[in-house]
C-alpha cells in the first residue's frame, strides 16, 4: 500500500512518458471502495485539474461492471492539490439501477477534501445515432507543427498537440482548437481510453474560457468546475480535435464549453468548464 505520510516515488519516466501515465492511473486499493492515488514529485507547484479527474474516475470505473461505461462525470475543484503527496480516493455507490450506476468520489489529502466527482454509468442500449456537424474544415494534424514548448506540463504528458491557430505575435501558441493524441498504443481497453480522455479534457481551458479580445492583461486562473459527457467510443492513441470556446464572462468567473471529434468528424465527447479570473497580483482561489 502507498504510504500516505510519506513522498512517493517520482511516477514520472522522461525515458517512458506513457508508462509514467499509466503508473499514475494505476490505483492501490485500501479496503472496501478506497484507493490511493500516486502524484508526481516535479512539475507545477499544484497538481493538474485532468490528473485529478482521471484518477477519481479510474476509481469509480473499478467500482461498476466493465458493460457499463461512463457517460459523464459533474465535478468540483475545492482546493489546489499537492505535488508528492498520494491521493486518498473514497468511492460512495450512490446508486445501482437496471440501466444506470451512480457514483461520487471524494478526493483528499490529509484530512481535506481537494475534490469531488459525480459520475454515471450506463448500460449499451439502441437508440438514433446523431449529431450536430462538426466544426469547419481544419488543416491535417500531420501538416500541422507542434508547439515549441509545453512548459511545465511537457514532463508530465505524453501527448502529442498540434494547433490549428499555430502562434500569435508573441510566439506563443495558440491553443485551441488543437488536434491531440497519445503518443503509443494505449491498448484496447475502452475504461482507459475514457480516463485518458478525462486527463486530457482540463488542457488549456482556463485561457480558452477568457473573453475575445480581454485587454485585461495578466491574469490568475483556476478551474472551479468541469463536465464532460462521453457520447460515442474514442481511442485517444488516434488523433483528436479539441476545441474549447469561451461562452460567458462575468465578474471573475468565466465559462467554457468545447467539443472532441475523431480525424473523420464524429463527436465522442463533450465539456463544459466555469474557472476562475483574476488579476495576477492575486494568487489565492478562493
Amino acid at each position: 500500500m502507498i504510504d500516505p505520510t510519506s513522498a512517493v516515488d517520482d511516477p514520472t519516466d522522461p525515458t517512458d512518458p506513457l508508462d509514467a501515465l499509466r503508473r499514475l492511473l494505476t490505483l492501490e486499493p485500501d479496503g472496501p471502495d478506497t484507493f490511493w492515488a500516486p502524484t508526481p514529485s516535479d512539475g507545477p507547484s499544484r497538481l493538474f485539474g485532468g490528473q485529478v479527474a482521471s484518477q477519481s474516475l479510474r476509481a469509480a470505473i473499478h467500482t461498476v461492471d466493465p458493460s457499463r461505461p461512463a457517460h459523464s462525470f459533474h465535478a468540483y475543484f475545492i482546493r489546489p492539490g499537492r505535488p508528492d503527496e498520494p491521493l486518498r480516493l473514497s468511492v460512495e455507490r450512490t446508486r445501482e439501477g437496471r440501466s444506470f450506476s451512480t457514483r461520487q468520489v471524494t478526493a483528499s489529502q490529509g484530512d481535506e477534501a481537494i475534490f469531488i466527482l459525480s459520475a454515471s454509468f450506463h448500460a449499451a442500449e439502441p437508440g438514433d445515432d446523431w449529431q450536430l456537424p462538426a466544426p469547419g474544415p481544419v488543416p491535417d494534424p500531420e501538416t500541422l507543427d507542434p508547439p515549441p514548448s509545453l512548459g511545465p506540463m511537457a514532463v508530465m504528458t505524453p501527448f502529442d498537440f498540434r494547433p490549428v491557430a499555430g502562434l500569435d505575435d508573441s510566439g506563443i501558441p495558440v491553443i485551441h482548437p488543437f488536434w491531440m493524441r497519445v503518443r503509443g498504443d494505449v491498448g484496447d481497453d475502452p475504461a482507459m481510453h475514457l480516463t485518458l480522455l478525462t486527463f486530457l479534457s482540463d488542457m488549456g481551458v482556463v485561457g480558452s474560457a477568457r473573453a475575445p479580445g480581454s485587454t485585461a492583461g495578466r491574469f490568475a486562473g483556476a478551474s472551479l468546475d468541469h463536465v464532460v459527457w462521453f457520447h460515442r467510443p474514442a481511442r485517444v492513441d488516434q488523433w483528436l480535435l479539441y476545441s474549447v470556446d469561451p461562452v460567458s464572462n462575468f465578474g471573475a468567473r468565466g465559462l467554457a464549453r468545447g467539443t472532441f471529434h475523431t480525424h473523420d468528424g464524429q463527436l465522442v465527447a463533450s465539456m463544459a468548464q466555469e474557472v476562475l479570473l483574476r488579476p495576477a497580483r492575486r494568487t489565492r482561489t478562493s
